[in-house]
C-alpha cells in the first residue's frame, strides 16, 4: 500500500506505545461525496480523526493551523479527552521539562527510539508543547522529577485549553459515534461510522485519515483494513500488585525519591533500563508512583511473557552509600537509647512513622523495644532493608484500563 505523507502528518500523536497514528492520503481523484452532517464546499478537502483524545483533538487543532481551509472532522465513541481528565492523578502530565535534547529524548522511549532519533520531535517536541499551552493561556510548572503540569494542578486546564481552541479553530467534534471500517475508493477513505444514538451507519468520505485511537481495538482493526501490519499489544505503564499485605498499614505513603529495580525470570539482571530512580506511592495492593510505571513501560513484554512474576527490589535511601545508612542508626542509638524504638528513628532518613514500623516488623522487632536493647545485627539488617527492600510482584495493579499499550503499528511503517 503506498501513500505519502503530507505536511499534517504527525505533528503530535505518534506513539511507539499505542496505534495512535496514521494520517495518510491517497492519490486524489474526483469521486462522488457521501454526505455526512458537517458543512463542507464541494472542492474542500477533509480530514476525518478517529478519535477525541489528546492526539486526536492536538492533532485536529494543528491540521486547522496548518491548512485552515481544511474541513476537519473528529469522530468520538465516548467523551472528549476523558482519559486526559484522570492522568497524572487528576493533574495531567503534559510532556518532560528536563529533556531539551531530542535525540536522549528519544533514547527514553522503550520502544521506537531509533525511528524517533528521525524528524519526529524536530516536527514538535516537548518544548513546543510546553510553548502552545503557554501560549494559548494554560500556565505550566516543571517538577523536580521533569514532569510537566498545569500550574492550576487541574487537569481541567488541558482540557478547557483544547476544546476551546478546537472550537476556534472549527474543528466539528461529533461525539456517540464510532468509525467501523475503512478502505480506500477511488483514491480517498471511505469510512462506515456507527452512530450508537439512532443505531445507524453513515458512509462517510475523506482525504486524509488520521487514527488517534490509543490503545483502543477499533484503531488496530483500521489500520489492519487500511494494510498496516500489527504487532501484538501488551499492557505498559501499570502498577504492581504484591503479596505483601502489610503494606496496607502505610496505602497512601509517597517516597520523594527511591530506587527500584525489578528482576525477572530468564531476562538478565544487568540491563539498565530495569533500573529506575524516582517518586514511589504505596498502595492498599501494591506499589505505584512514577518510578514503577516506568519499569513497567520498560519491562512492558519481558513482564507480560513471565505472568507478571518476578521481584522489584527498592532502596530507599538512593543517595547514601550503605555504611553511612548504618553509621546513623548506630549514632541514633548512642543519643536515644532509653526511648521505644517505635517512637524514636533518624530524620535523616525522611522516613513516615508507619513505614518505621513496617520495618520493624519485617525485622520481627518489637516496636516497645529500646534502643539500648537492639543488637548491631539488627542495626546491620535494618540498614540492608533500606537499601534493598523486596517486594514479590504477582500481577499488574487493580484496574483493568492501563495507560497505554506497547505495541499497534510498527513505527518502521511510518515516515518521519
Amino acid at each position: 500500500m503506498s501513500f505519502t505523507s503530507t505536511r499534517l502528518v504527525l505533528r503530535f500523536g505518534f506513539s511507539s506505545e499505542a496505534v495512535c497514528t496514521s494520517l495518510k492520503r491517497k492519490s486524489s481523484t474526483t469521486t462522488t461525496t457521501i454526505p455526512i452532517p458537517v458543512a463542507q464546499k464541494s472542492n474542500e478537502e477533509r480530514l476525518v480523526v478517529v478519535g477525541g483524545g489528546a492526539a486526536g483533538v492536538f492533532g485536529a487543532i494543528r491540521a486547522k493551523t496548518v491548512a485552515p481551509d481544511l474541513n476537519v472532522v473528529v469522530i468520538e465513541q465516548g467523551k472528549p479527552l476523558s482519559k486526559v481528565r484522570v492522568s497524572g492523578g487528576g493533574r495531567c502530565n503534559v510532556t518532560n521539562g528536563h529533556c531539551r535534547d531530542n535525540m536522549i529524548l528519544a533514547e527514553n522511549y522503550p520502544r521506537g527510539h531509533k525511528e524517533f532519533r528521525g524528524s519526529f520531535f524536530n516536527m514538535h517536541g516537548p518544548v513546543d508543547t510546553m510553548t502552545w499551552f503557554t501560549n494559548h493561556g494554560v500556565e505550566l510548572k516543571v517538577e523536580e522529577d521533569g514532569r510537566v503540569f498545569p500550574v492550576s494542578n487541574s487537569s481541567s486546564s488541558i482540557i478547557d485549553c483544547l476544546m476551546s481552541e478546537a472550537k476556534r479553530a472549527g474543528v466539528s467534534l461529533q461525539t456517540g459515534k464510532a468509525v467501523r471500517t475503512a478502505s480506500s475508493v477511488d483514491g480517498k477513505f471511505l469510512l462506515s461510522v456507527e452512530n450508537n444514538k439512532l443505531r445507524s451507519v453513515e458512509y462517510v468520505e475523506a482525504d486524509y485519515l488520521l487514527i488517534a485511537s490509543g490503545n483502543s481495538r477499533q484503531g488496530y482493526s483500521l489500520a489492519s483494513q487500511l494494510g498496516h501490519s500489527i504487532v501484538d499489544p501488551v499492557p505498559s505503564l501499570f502498577t504492581f500488585k504484591t503479596d505483601d499485605l502489610q503494606l496496607e498499614e502505610f496505602s497512601g505513603v509517597t517516597f520523594p525519591k527511591v530506587k527500584a529495580k525489578l528482576i525477572l525470570e530468564n531476562v538478565r539482571r544487568d540491563m539498565q533500563q530495569f533500573t529506575q530512580v524516582g517518586p514511589m506511592l504505596v498502595t492498599h495492593w501494591g506499589l505505584s508512583g512514577p518510578v514503577i510505571l516506568r519499569l513497567s513501560a520498560w519491562g512492558a513484554r519481558e513482564l507480560f511473557s513471565s505472568g507478571y512474576s518476578g521481584v522489584v527490589t527498592v532502596d530507599f535511601t538512593p543517595d547514601m552509600h550503605i555504611e553511612d545508612v548504618k553509621s546513623i542508626l548506630g549514632r541514633h542509638k548512642s543519643q536515644f537509647a532509653k526511648q521505644k524504638v517505635s517512637n524514636s528513628y533518624p530524620s535523616e532518613y525522611g522516613l513516615v512513622k508507619r513505614f518505621w514500623k513496617y520495618l520493624l516488623d519485617r525485622q520481627g522487632l518489637s516496636g516497645e523495644m529500646l534502643w539500648a536493647s537492639v543488637s548491631n545485627n539488627s542495626l546491620i539488617s535494618i540498614a540492608s532493608l533500606l537499601k534493598h527492600c523486596n517486594f514479590q510482584v504477582t500481577g499488574k495493579g487493580q484496574f483493568k484500563d492501563e495507560f497505554v499499550t506497547a505495541g499497534g503499528v510498527p513505527l518502521s511503517e511510518g515516515r518521519f
